[in-house]
């Protein structure tokens, strides 16, 4: 690190769980996002001015005027433009030694297939069950940390899923891919502006521990909030021997 990295990052290095070398860790990592709205855009933001090195922010969607009560990334002068870029300009207004890559595209199984394997860490803040799923298993498949949010109403979840982590499920041992799920949309069911910055800061504070390597991860966990109340409640997540998008991976790893 140079002086003004040094300067830059010094409340970080200050901390003695991270220091120097946790610092030089996210500096050096690769994270990939998926999603650039209500919760790519706090994602986005705290790994940029965090100093994780590269980020790839991948989002088929442009800003429209709906978007502004809640997805912090964007503003009125970029209406209209991509999402991805839009958050790229905005970690650039931060924090322009951040390596943005924006993707304006769709993350389809077969994008994800050679996107997650380049990354260290993936954060999953997309709004809609196929592409979980597809994220899931191509982390999976690749060996790499998912972490994953959600939020709708005044409703969020957050949890880890790592499945290096011998015990660790997957996000289909919780929620099957087979499964019918009617996908929640903003557009009809609202959501609290607050509650994506609440779940999307956790997931970017969950996967900036991945990547300097401290702390404990909410592998196993998975946390819900009721912003109505600000109650939070946690369950205990255990990993399905027959899930059929990691039972058999780990079977070929073992």
């Amino acid at each position: 690190m140079d002086d003004a990295q040094l300067l830059r990052y010094s409340r970080h290095i200050l901390l003695d769980e991270i220091g120097i070398e946790g610092q030089q860790r996210l500096l050096q990592s690769h994270a990939l996002v998926i999603g650039a709205g209500g919760l790519g855009s706090p994602v986005a933001l705290y790994l940029g001015t965090a100093g994780v090195g590269r980020i790839t922010l991948v989002d088929h969607d442009t800003v429209d005027l709906t978007n502004l009560q809640r997805q912090i990334a964007h503003n009125l002068a970029r209406v209209g433009q991509p999402k991805a870029e839009s958050a790229r300009e905005a970690i650039a207004a931060i924090n322009p030694d951040v390596q943005v890559l924006p993707v304006l595209q769709r993350a389809d199984a077969q994008w994800l297939d050679t996107a997650v394997a380049g990354a260290d860490v993936v954060l999953d803040c997309s709004d809609n069950f196929r592409t979980r799923q597809a994220v899931n298993a191509a982390c999976v498949a690749h060996g790499r940390p998912l972490v994953s949010g959600a939020a709708i109403g005044f409703d969020g979840q957050l949890s880890v899923y790592d499945t290096r982590q011998p015990a660790a499920p997957c996000y289909a041992c919780l929620f099957p891919p087979e499964a019918t799920v009617a996908d929640a949309q903003c557009a009809t069911m609202g959501v609290f502006a607050p509650l994506v910055g609440i779940i999307g800061t956790m997931q970017a504070a969950e996967a900036l521990k991945l990547l300097a390597g401290i702390g404990q991860s909410l592998a196993g966990r998975l946390q819900m909030l009721d912003a109505r109340t600000m109650e939070w409640s946690e369950i205990r997540l255990a990993r399905q021997a027959d899930c059929p998008v990691c039972a058999a991976r780990r079977v070929r790893v073992g």
